[in-house]
């Protein structure tokens, strides 16, 4: 499977040399260990595997007795996993590394022996019992890393030269034309259904068949509810029943999370380390409401009033219909031939997300519900920022479309009360590329483009 992150993986090496340990965090079964052991076959001599989930505490206990005598802990782990290791040639790889922070923290002097490359991978990074009494490394560079995005989707399909036509029209800012326009949106709603973790592609690409589809996608789900169980420790409760939650709060109109649906007396202190747990999990992509567009997006933040989107959309849409256990080939059939009318606007709208957060933003949306002021009350689905900040003219407002039909006035008030910060309005919907007043209209799959 061919992934972005593996250039990321390549440049760090190079810029790098040694003089930093590369951190990959991302969510369980995101593909973090597959992509890290083909980059250390491909790009080393040798390399060592360990797997914090498995390993012996005679392995962990090594990090504890040995790292003020490097060479021996060295012919400890070279002769425990029958691996050579070769100066400046072999990289060793902490998989699951949160599992034993130990191991994070002695990262440090690992990094200052010098003698191979270090790369960690692991979830939860930041919740306090797994960097309680440890001393997070200043010599690690993090990246995160998140489900298949649609270009990576359609390589696994053989196809790599539709992105590079969909890259060409938005920057030329032309349609595909309907044909092409159609074969785009055929590839998207595939890619909808499945997903982007990377063993439902592979079980797609092998079979074609949505029930094996589901079953591996449904299995990854009993999977976070197991670690929410195993690892969300005292709060484990609360954390399973916000993603219990998700598929109700998002079928809603207004999709905004309210807590008094799990419990009327609930306040957000009281779910704020359930729902931090989910998002450094990265199960959950939080999208939080900003109650004064203008330059700093984050500084006028309510992060008490937020959105919750799932951080992979065929984990969603499994999540959703889940009466019997598993998502019938029909309702597969209606989202693949566009004839699912409810809950489409709920898909759509979380797979917006998804590839917003892939593409780097940080997710915001605007609500104003005024009772007083019509002119004022509105409801703007994401925000988001120019990358290169000027003195006005900075914020782009995104309304998703999921149908044919529908309105712009919420659109229409932000932009005539947020003229000075306004940048570029988009509409994201399921049509072709056009431009009319002033609005972008972007097909769902250019998102990514933004």
């Amino acid at each position: 499977m061919k992934r972005k992150i593996y250039k990321k993986l390549l440049k760090w090496k190079e810029s790098s040399n040694g003089t930093t340990a590369l951190l990959i965090d991302g969510a369980r079964r995101v593909g973090k260990s597959y992509i890290v052991e083909k980059f250390a076959k491909e790009n080393y001599k040798s390399y060592i595997i360990i797997d914090f989930n498995k390993v012996s505490n005679d392995v962990k206990l090594l990090f504890e007795n040995y790292l003020n005598e490097m060479d021996t802990l060295f012919l400890y782990l070279s002769n425990y996993f029958n691996v050579t290791l070769y100066e400046r040639e072999s990289v060793i790889i902490f998989d699951e590394v949160q599992l034993y922070p130990k191991a994070r923290s002695a990262i440090k002097y690992l990094v200052e022996d010098g003698r191979y490359d270090y790369i960690e991978t692991g979830s939860l990074m930041s919740i306090k019992s797994n960097v309680k009494d440890i001393l997070i490394p200043s010599e690690e560079q993090h990246i995160e890393m998140y489900p298949m995005d649609f270009e990576e989707f359609l390589w696994a399909l053989e196809n790599d030269k539709l992105m590079s036509l969909i890259e060409k029209c938005y920057e030329e800012k032309k349609p595909l034309g309907q044909a092409m326009h159609r074969k785009a949106m055929d590839y998207f709603r595939q890619y909808m259904i499945v997903g982007g973790m990377p063993q439902a592609v592979q079980e797609y690409r092998n079979t074609k068949d949505f029930n094996k589809v589901d079953q591996i996608k449904r299995n990854i789900l009993d999977l976070y509810r197991q670690d929410i169980g195993k690892h969300a420790k005292e709060y484990h409760l609360k954390v399973k029943s916000i993603f219990d939650e998700i598929p109700a709060q998002l079928k809603k109109h207004e999709k905004k999370f309210k807590l008094s649906s799990i419990n009327k007396q609930a306040r957000f202190r009281d779910y704020e380390d359930a729902m931090f747990w989910l998002k450094d999990a990265m199960i959950i992509n939080p999208c939080y409401n900003s109650t004064e567009p203008n330059i700093g997006l984050k500084l006028n933040t309510d992060f008490m009033t937020l959105k919750c989107y799932m951080a992979d959309t065929g984990l969603l849409i499994s999540h959703s219909f889940d009466e019997k256990g598993i998502v019938t080939e029909e309702i597969y059939k209606k989202i693949l031939f566009d004839k699912l009318e409810f809950n489409e606007g709920m898909i759509i709208e979380n797979m917006v997300a998804q590839m917003l957060v892939a593409s780097g933003h940080k997710l915001y949306f605007y609500s104003n519900p005024s009772r007083e002021d019509s002119s004022s009350r509105m409801e703007i689905d994401f925000l988001i920022a120019k990358s290169k900040i000027s003195s006005r003219h900075n914020i782009s407002p995104i309304e998703v479309k999921s149908g044919k039909n529908y309105t712009l006035s919420s659109l229409r008030k932000f932009i005539k009360k947020y003229k000075e910060q306004l940048y570029i309005p988009y509409i994201i919907h399921t049509m072709d590329f056009k431009e009319e007043d002033g609005i972008i209209y972007l097909p769902i799959y250019m998102t990514s483009l933004l």
